[in-house]
């Protein structure tokens, strides 16, 4: 049926627009042309997807159990940040980087485990006036939007429009239900084929998004606040090849590297200095690298860089060497920590000797130049599995089909009078993306040079691939 003139003027209208005249009224809803209604394929991650349902229907018989993809969040005023759906709703639905704001996955209880339902708000047609007058959701200002059925057939699991949604008290709520968000966290710790094939498809495109660096590397010292310059290349190929950048990119030069979340990237890319770029590109499937690599900015570390730099090439090469399937998380970070204090105290920067730091209950000073652990589990979230109970994380056993991070550095502050001067303002971290499997650790990100000689190599060689190579 058609929106009537009478119809039409219920519409609220905001304080901002004026009212649509009657000829507007009259004609919005008519001369469009027909649209068919084409059935998609099913998607590729539909039945890993189903199995990872079926794993939470087992887990939680007789419960009815709600997973929020979340809503649309305000950045400024009526203008919202880009939606991206909460992960534990991605995971279980399929539905990634074009899932739909406020929509409910539902596992109903049933004599067969639990019916399941994907609730969402069915597109507003062209006989709506919320067509034309929502800018939030009428397509005629977003585009088109999908349909109950074409998502059915895409993702393999019934729909039904949000109207038809109804909460109850006794709902287990991801986000709300302390048991039910440790599980579907934990259910991410092995990843299947799907998950895998994504991993390695995200890291070859963020080593082409340090590629691109490397080669407006130039152009960001010419530029007062160069970091940003770093920041910009690197987002652009996130966006042409995959949705979006994972998390916000760290563009670190000189001190700077040496604070471990540096964000505001507005200082300078100077020569001589080294750059610290910890950046990962998310894919359309919300799988994300985890990347970083430090640079000399001028194509060379000096000798005191290139000694701290190959220290932590030398921690990485060490947690590498002890992952494999059987031994707990934590002793990969614990390989990688025997060498810092080793080197460290080799240094005389430490108080004690290097078994002294290391001592669990006395030591750490070591710590002191490397706050962070050395690993974390990586997916669809750039900290994945992070509800998991910490028996099952670090103190867990790695598994073949996890990926997990290798991730040592060292930071010796601009103002930090515990070291000599030569070391100060010095930050190196070196971050590589591991895939456990049968036969042992394969390292996703390996392409990406990772020794002192092949990065110096790398800056000197400036090439740059094409957007969607």
């Amino acid at each position: 049926m058609n929106a009537s003139e009478s119809d039409a003027t219920q519409v609220t209208v905001t304080n901002r627009r004026a009212p649509f005249p009657a000829g507007f009224m009259r004609t919005i809803s008519e001369g469009w042309a027909e649209r068919p209604e084409l059935v998609p394929p099913r998607r590729e991650q539909a039945d890993y997807a189903a199995a990872r349902r079926a794993a939470v229907s087992a887990a939680f018989p007789g419960k009815r159990l709600v997973v929020p993809a979340g809503d649309a969040m305000v950045r400024s005023n009526d203008t919202d940040y880009p939606f991206r759906a909460h992960s534990a709703f991605s995971h279980l639905t399929g539905w990634a980087s074009d899932a739909e704001p406020g929509s409910m996955l539902v596992f109903e209880p049933s004599e067969q485990g639990h019916e399941i339902t994907l609730y969402f708000r069915e597109r507003a047609d062209r006989h709506t006036s919320e067509f034309y007058s929502d800018a939030s959701i009428g397509e005629f200002w977003i585009g088109p939007r999908p349909a109950l059925a074409g998502v059915a057939a895409e993702l393999g699991v019934a729909t039904a429009h949000i109207d038809g949604f109804r909460a109850d008290a006794e709902d287990l709520v991801v986000g709300a239900d302390a048991e039910l968000t440790q599980f579907v966290s934990e259910l991410r710790f092995v990843k299947d084929a799907y998950e895998i094939a994504q991993m390695r498809l995200a890291v070859d495109v963020t080593a082409r998004g340090f590629d691109d660096i490397i080669a407006e590397l130039p152009s960001a010292i010419a530029h007062r606040r160069g970091e940003r310059v770093v920041e910009g290349v690197f987002h652009a190929r996130a966006r042409a090849d995959g949705n979006e950048v994972g998390y916000s990119t760290i563009a670190a030069s000189g001190p700077h590297a040496c604070y471990l979340h540096w964000t505001r990237n507005d200082g300078v890319v100077a020569p001589g200095d080294l750059i610290l770029i910890d950046a990962g590109v998310e894919v359309d499937s919300l799988y994300t690298a985890d990347i970083t690599r430090t640079l000399p900015v001028s194509g060379t570390f000096t000798p005191m860089q290139r000694r701290i730099y190959d220290t932590v090439l030398e921690a990485a090469d060490a947690a590498f060497a002890v992952a494999k399937p059987g031994v707990r998380f934590r002793a990969v970070h614990e390989a990688a920590m025997e060498v810092i204090a080793a080197r460290t105290a080799e240094w005389g920067l430490l108080p004690v000797t290097a078994q002294e730091a290391l001592d669990a209950d006395s030591g750490g000073q070591h710590r002191r130049y490397m706050v962070h652990g050395t690993s974390h589990h990586l997916g669809i979230d750039v900290h994945d599995c992070a509800q998991a109970r910490r028996e099952m994380y670090y103190d867990g056993e790695i598994q073949p089909g996890m990926i997990f991070t290798i991730e040592p550095g060292l930071y010796f502050q601009v103002d930090d009078l515990t070291v000599p001067e030569e070391y100060r303002g010095i930050g190196v971290r070196i971050e590589d993306d591991i895939l456990m499997t049968d036969d042992g650790p394969v390292n996703l990100s390996a392409a990406i040079p990772r020794s002192a000689d092949e990065v110096e190599a790398w800056v000197q060689r400036r090439e740059r691939p094409a957007l969607g190579a």
